[in-house]
């Protein structure tokens, strides 16, 4: 009876202790499948910008400006890179991200422009801003073209606010 028992169970055992591992395996995978609509070709990123500023400046953080194409694979990568481990808790807790497409080196060249950021030479191509709008950081020479996850761990910790930036609150 109790060999009888187990054997009628043991379906329901393997899909008890399987099955969530099952159901977790989409879920990890789904965080690094390229987004194939990562710069959007409708966004006004003008506004965008200027919205990020404003939750900078609300949030003690800096903003960080992400040039690219959806057609563009280095810029999938990084994507993929900035969701990855520590460098989603940085970007969550240090900056804003503004992507910003470019087209085929077409479209949003003059946001390019206004902050020294050469798209011309490939994307992706990124620049930091701190929460007032100030350039402090634009890239000049494909350096996240071939990025590694480590390479875009220490750019962020490079380019974050200090840390008294962030215990700065409302004041009473």
């Amino acid at each position: 009876m109790t060999r009888y028992l187990l054997n009628a169970l043991r379906p329901a055992l393997a899909l008890a202790i399987v099955g969530p591992l099952l159901v977790a395996i989409p879920r990890a995978t789904a965080q690094i499948l390229p987004n194939k609509n990562l710069y959007s070709e409708t966004a006004d990123p003008a506004a965008d910008i200027s919205a990020a500023l404003t939750r900078a400046r609300a949030e003690h953080k800096r903003v960080l400006l992400d040039f690219g194409g959806n057609w563009c694979g280095d810029c999938q990568v990084l994507d993929i890179y900035y969701h990855q481990s520590p460098n989603a808790e940085l970007l969550d807790k240090n900056f804003i991200l503004v992507h910003i497409n470019i087209g085929h080196m077409d479209k949003n060249v003059d946001i390019a422009k206004k902050y020294n950021v050469p798209i011309t030479k490939g994307v992706p191509a990124l620049a930091v801003l701190d929460a007032h709008g100030n350039l402090l950081y634009a890239e000049r020479e494909k350096e996240f073209e071939h990025a590694t996850p480590e390479a875009v761990t220490a750019f962020l910790k490079r380019w974050k606010p200090a840390s008294s930036d962030h215990q700065k609150g409302p004041t009473a």
